[in-house]
């Protein structure tokens, strides 16, 4: 197969720091701690994460609480509020990918009987920016919003593999040394064969493919599809991915018509 070029988009790369704006970042970064797999933490927990004392770090708290952002829970531990939500709800609709990608999507998981996802790179996350289940049972754990680590499952590893060289290895040794030295051979394949699998890496008995959708200028975009290993046949798996390279061309061409 042809290999593929990596993203050579500028949100690829490491966005320029914003002088004078040391504070406001932390308070930012205190925001961007909390995920679903740390939905609450102390103050001394998000000290530790943005690199500021707990003096300071208290500050911030108080002023995202004052803003409604942040409450305690459970005794010295804070989560975000309803509040945040509608930001959440105003990504999604201000994301034009997620429309433009949403008729393909949905063929594919009729098509496939699976259910099929769009991820997009965020510094070292791949964060799931759409989802459409198909109609047979199972539930994933990837609702919009979902991140998991680059180099993490089918998704995580195509996207690691679409970063630009030199951002490729800046992000691989903590990688490696998470998932060991295989993770060199896998994105090899991925670039190469323009997909990458995964079984059971980010749920139990979860088979994933993911291949790339190639957007000029934006930032590194996979199409995914997930389903029960037990019931994904080694042929059903190769048509999969062959299908979701042709579904992810038909987005690339819905955005080339909508960008001229």
């Amino acid at each position: 197969m042809t290999p593929i070029h990596p993203a050579n988009g500028t949100d690829a790369a490491v966005p320029r720091r914003t002088p004078g704006a040391s504070s406001s970042r932390k308070v930012l970064q205190l925001l961007l701690a909390f995920s679903e797999r740390r939905w609450e933490a102390s103050v001394a927990e998000l000290a530790s994460t943005i690199g500021t004392p707990v003096a300071t770090t208290y500050r911030y708290v108080a002023l995202l609480k004052e803003l409604q952002l942040l409450e305690e829970g459970r005794a010295g531990h804070y989560h975000l509020t309803s509040q945040v939500m509608p930001l959440a709800r105003a990504a999604q609709l201000a994301n034009d990918l997620v429309r433009l990608a949403k008729p393909a999507m949905e063929e594919a998981a009729r098509e496939l009987g699976e259910t099929v996802m769009l991820f997009q790179q965020f510094g070292d996350s791949a964060v799931c920016a759409d989802r459409v289940e198909c109609d047979r049972a199972m539930r994933f754990t990837f609702e919009p919003g979902y991140s998991i680590p680059l180099g993490d499952g089918a998704s995580g590893k195509m996207l690691l593999a679409l970063l630009p060289e030199s951002e490729r290895d800046r992000r691989l040794p903590p990688i490696i040394e998470r998932r060991g030295l295989s993770v060199r051979d896998d994105l090899k394949h991925a670039l190469y064969n323009r997909y990458a699998v995964s079984s059971g890496e980010i749920d139990e008995g979860v088979w994933a493919c993911s291949v790339p959708v190639q957007t000029s200028g934006r930032r590194p975009t996979v199409l995914s599809l997930a389903g029960p290993a037990a019931r994904i046949t080694d042929e059903s798996r190769r048509i999969a991915i062959s299908a979701l390279q042709g579904y992810a061309g038909r987005i690339q061409r819905t955005i080339s018509s909508y960008s001229l």
